[in-house]
């Protein structure tokens, strides 16, 4: 283990955090209170709400580092401990899925070695087969069906393996021989579901160009996470143990079947209150039937919220509107024929996001806007109720352990974890080592994808409002998640000194010293906190993408939103392993590199306002100097364009892939 967070530090920390605290309210106050110029106020609210959203963000980052946590070596690994590793593959290069998978067989704790093909291809089922190696992909009955990416997969796998841990590993993260031995002993905790190491790439050079080791989030923030018992899964390198899964997917198909029958009864009640109203002429039994019908789903209602089974409402409620039915002997039949074409065409369930059965909003909308039939409604009933079976023997993995509500599974997963109640740790020692991305192409579509994840679960499952979680629990997801939303503030932070530079409109009153008293004790204790939190590891280089990336967070956050209310399709891309052919792709910063256009622009104009006497001399410099910081945090993309790859990377294969150190570490023997 690395020493990190120990008590000295930790004390150094929680000052820095208070003093943060204290300077921080203290300058967005006056700001608001006290500075703004209400002459510009389309900059200046936005410049201070901007400022907000940072001291919040630099808030919870100091919360967060508030339980700094540093774990002992984990207690013994249970010998009897039986152990799945999967390795999760769609179209990475055959040689890569199997030198990953060869280096997992050769993990020294007893397991199980599964490549899961979602890909289903044959040549790698023959490549499995020859090495022993257990194969999974998915079978006829996923033919139609939501597939869920790589969440879909492990889900899948689940049902075919038996194992009571499970160690996820993507493509290309080779694992170490030790890796279960280090940490199968947290196990023995039987409230720890999960146990996350580092992410490390063993294929990126000392300068990190496109920022893919993220020492800060695998170092000082999923300490400080596991300090608050909220370090989170984060898609590989992780071990989970079964138990939780699939509690976690029991317990989430319960949920998303209630939510569907209550839709189906709603439903049910808006078609019967309209066939009431065209029934007033017609005979008694009708009517008679109708009430039956009705009383049938107010019971249901009942029993829902009185918390009984499930199966046992749906049987019910069916049962009464059958006989109903049956004690009819009079019908309109050429009224019913309408009818029944419309409820055939109302395909009334669908399969959501959680594989589990759900009401369409077509067959709500239908339901409750038709002038149905009194027959015609009690048949639409019927025909909801019937198609919302509970017992469903006939679908592909009704029961979802690992969350796909997300094109990420692995936040939502624990979040649901966390909120059930289980455990989580953070094991701060690199125990697998992968690829990262050798071009900025498939960095930025890395980036977007974790971000469109994040954001849509911050949308579907807001954990600030999440029941079962401890609040130090909802701050620490909703920290991460808040982190994306820094793509609107720089865009203000970008705007500003424009607008002065080029117009001379200030968005503060005026550029006293009441400004910099406050704001230079606030800036220098937040860099200091970040400074003694990641103490011995390089925080600029993520400092730098937080700002660069803003059209990837803000499109991230448009295209989630539009997903989430709108039901538009994100898409999904696999993360290519190897470098990308062609030459510097400027076209993909192409906003970036508007900015910084606008930023020299504007600082050549200012200068030329100073000069001629149109501006005030600190305004300028003040201007000038973040316009300076502005196009230093853009630098980093000219270099992340123009790099081609880590030429001191060796793949097995001969290609420029993955660092040989790192191989020899992970694979003992033979390879393809």
């Amino acid at each position: 283990m690395q020493p990190t967070g120990k008590p000295a530090k930790l004390f150094w920390v929680r000052l820095l955090v208070v003093l943060t605290l204290l300077a921080g309210v203290n300058y967005i106050a006056w700001r608001w209170i006290a500075s703004l110029n209400w002459d510009a106020w389309w900059i200046a609210v936005p410049l201070v709400a901007a400022e907000t959203y940072s001291l919040v963000d630099v808030l919870l980052f100091g919360l967060t580092v508030w339980r700094l946590k540093t774990r002992p070596a984990a207690p013994p690994a249970p010998a009897d401990a039986t152990v799945d590793v999967f390795i999760t593959t769609y179209n990475e290069p055959l040689d890569l899925v199997m030198t990953t998978a060869l280096a997992a067989q050769r993990i020294r704790h007893p397991h199980s070695t599964w490549i899961l093909d979602d890909g289903d291809r044959a040549e790698l089922r023959e490549l499995a087969a020859a090495n022993g190696l257990g194969y999974v992909t998915r079978g006829a009955d996923w033919d139609g069906m939501p597939r869920h990416a790589k969440a879909g997969n492990l889900n899948n796998a689940l049902m075919v393996t038996e194992g009571e841990f499970l160690l996820i590993l993507d493509a290309d993260q080779i694992p170490e021989p030790d890796i279960l031995d280090k940490t199968l002993g947290y196990f023995n905790n039987r409230k720890t579901a999960l146990v996350q190491t580092p992410q490390y790439f063993s294929n990126v050079p000392a300068d990190d160009p496109l920022g893919s080791q993220a020492p800060l989030f695998y170092g000082p923030i999923q300490q400080g996470k596991d300090g608050w018992n909220a370090a989170f899964f984060c898609g590989s390198n992780a071990i989970l143990r079964r138990e939780a899964l699939m509690q976690l997917g029991l317990v989430g198909y319960v949920k998303e079947t209630e939510k569907s029958i209550r839709r189906a009864l709603s439903a049910s009640q808006a078609a019967i209150r309209k066939a009431r109203k065209a029934a007033s002429g017609e005979p008694a039994l009708m009517q008679q039937t109708l009430d039956e019908v009705e009383a049938a789903t107010r019971e249901a209602r009942r029993r829902l919220d009185a918390g009984e089974s499930l199966s046992e409402i749906t049987y019910r409620a069916r049962r009464r509107v059958e006989q109903a039915v049956q004690t009819l002997v009079l019908a309109d039949v050429s009224a019913l024929q309408s009818d029944l074409a419309e409820i055939a065409a109302m395909s009334p369930v669908a399969v959501g996001d959680a594989g589990v059965p759900v009401v369409t909003d077509d067959a709500v909308q239908r339901m409750a806007a038709r002038d149905w039939s009194p027959l015609g409604a009690i048949e639409s009933v019927q025909a909801v109720l019937d198609a919302l079976s509970v017992e469903r023997t006939d679908e592909a993995q009704p029961v979802m352990p690992l969350a796909t509500i997300s094109v990420t599974e692995d936040m939502a997963t624990s979040m649901r974890m966390h909120g059930l109640g289980w455990q989580s740790v953070y094991h701060h020692e690199v125990l697998a080592y992968g690829l990262a991305p050798e071009d900025i192409g498939t960095m930025l579509t890395q980036r977007l994808r974790w971000a469109q994840g994040t954001i849509q679960v911050f949308l579907r499952e807001n954990p600030l409002v999440q029941r079962g979680l401890k609040l130090g629990q909802r701050l620490m997801y909703f920290a991460t998640m808040w982190t994306y939303l820094s793509g609107f503030a720089a865009v203000v932070y970008f705007a500003a000194p424009i607008i002065y530079l080029l117009f001379g409109i200030l968005p503060v009153s005026s550029l006293s010293t009441d400004f910099f008293a406050r704001f230079i004790p606030f800036m220098v204790v937040n860099q200091l906190l970040f400074a003694v939190a990641g103490k011995g590891i390089p925080t600029w280089r993520g400092q730098q993408y937080s700002l660069a990336l803003f059209p990837t967070w803000i499109k991230a956050c448009t295209t989630a939103a539009a997903n989430v209310w709108f039901g538009r399709p994100l898409g999904f891309a696999v993360t290519p392993k190897d470098r990308q052919s062609g030459g510097p792709r400027w076209s993909l910063i192409r906003p970036q590199i508007v900015v910084s256009v606008f930023l020299i622009a504007a600082s050549i104009v200012g200068i030329g306002r100073l000069v001629a006497g149109m501006s005030e001399p600190i305004g300028t410099f003040v201007n000038v100097f973040w316009v300076v910081f502005d196009l230093i945090i853009m630098s980093v993309l000219i270099r992340a364009v123009l790099y081609q790859g880590n030429p001191a990377a060796v793949h097995p294969d001969g290609t420029d892939s993955v660092n040989e150190t790192s191989i020899e570490r992970a694979v003992r023997g033979p390879q393809l």
